[in-house]
């Protein structure tokens, strides 16, 4: 009987994975037929394919994070989002904190007046002089990651042991209800301290401008033009996926959370205190989306509701890719942030009005009404 079922298993999963493909294939062949419809160019079509990658790599941090949390604890996180938005505004509060400055008197210039100018050094450029302090201040958001990471961390050991871990065996309504709550409470905080208008938050110099990726393909110049921050930022999220997924695979620590996602009463029984290793994931995730946040904030200037936007495309990413599964939520983020990116254009828009508002919505309905579980969904997760 066991042979049966796991060749009945193995025979369930192929059958997904071919559906999952013939999915896939046929979204690909209908982008690519909208396109010669619509007469797009091959660097038109590279430009929008980068573009899709690098909002699909925020949407599947963001969801990577959210399932994390789902599948280790169970729990539906809708303050998940608003750790997005926190680690934006890490950022620039690390920028406000390099901008302090000392006033000094400068006598050796004046101001209209013939009084001496009063000139404010920072005092990072005072302690550690004018080129390592500006280069500091220059790449102020890449550093800010390095110092992100222990303070998401914390915020998600907060969150969990302070809130979420009371909501465990609660009906996920209830869960829904408080970290909803929650990340309305949090916004109003960021509200309270930063303001509600968004607040620029640069790249580093050298890095605001874009490379002409085209010349090296053999298109003329300027065809293929895109900016080196969202390149940037879409490698940066590659990285973190990569990372997190070999942590997960290769390490004793992720192999004995993801037997406790699968059998969480076997584990305990086991000795093993998986609670305490499924509140350090959630402190994993916390940081995955703050330094999402971190890298995000030059490409949109971070706004007190910003969570709040990334949450519900999040949410729809997680479950089109499937409750529970990170290679789902990640394969679904690039894929509906590659979408979204092409509907965008204004060739489609043309045609279609509004679509790359709901595009996403659309996607959703109908493979939910094909694959009521995803894409990578499992059995039996929120089915009962």
């Amino acid at each position: 009987m066991s042979q049966d079922a796991s060749a009945a298993a193995s025979n369930e999963r192929m059958r997904q994975l071919l559906m999952n493909a013939a999915i896939i294939c046929i979204g690909i062949l209908a982008i690519v037929a909208l396109m010669a419809w619509i007469n797009v160019t091959l660097p038109q079509a590279i430009v929008q394919t980068l573009d899709g990658l690098s909002k699909g790599a925020a949407y599947a941090l963001i969801a990577l994070g959210l399932t994390l949390i789902f599948g280790t604890l169970g729990v539906v996180n809708f303050a998940h989002g608003a750790l997005f938005m926190i680690g934006a505004f890490c950022a620039v509060a690390f920028q406000k904190l390099l901008a302090v400055s000392t006033i000094a008197i400068d006598e050796t210039q004046t101001d209209f007046l013939g009084n001496p100018l009063k000139v404010e050094t920072p005092y990072v450029i005072s302690w550690f002089g004018e080129n390592v302090g500006n280069g500091i201040i220059n790449w102020s958001v890449p550093i800010a990651i390095v110092l992100v990471i222990p303070v998401m961390l914390f915020v998600g050991w907060v969150m969990e042991r302070g809130l979420i871990k009371h909501f465990y065996k609660r009906p996920h309504a209830d869960q829904i209800l408080v970290t909803f709550g929650l990340a309305i409470v949090l916004g109003e905080v960021v509200r309270y301290f930063f303001g509600a208008n968004p607040i620029q938050t640069p790249a580093p110099e050298h890095l605001r401008t874009s490379w002409d990726l085209g010349v090296g393909f053999g298109f003329q110049a300027n065809e293929v033009i895109y900016p080196k921050w969202r390149l940037i930022y879409f490698f940066f999220s590659a990285a973190v996926i990569c990372g997190v997924f070999a942590f997960l695979q290769f390490t004793t620590f992720g192999m004995v959370v993801r037997a406790g996602m699968a059998d969480r009463e076997t584990v305990g029984m086991l000795g093993i205190n998986i609670d305490k290793r499924f509140t350090i994931m959630f402190g994993i995730a916390a940081a995955v989306a703050g330094m999402a946040g971190v890298m995000y904030a030059p490409i949109l200037s971070p706004y007190y509701t910003l969570g709040m936007d990334f949450l519900v495309l999040s949410f729809v990413v997680v479950v089109v890719g499937g409750m529970g599964s990170l290679p789902g939520a990640v394969l679904s983020g690039f894929l509906l942030g590659i979408l979204q990116s092409y509907a965008a254009m204004t060739q489609v828009k043309d045609i279609i009005p509004g679509i790359d508002q709901v595009i996403i919505y659309l996607v959703a309905i109908i493979i939910l009404l094909t694959r009521p579980r995803g894409l990578m969904g499992r059995k039996g997760v929120m089915e009962d």
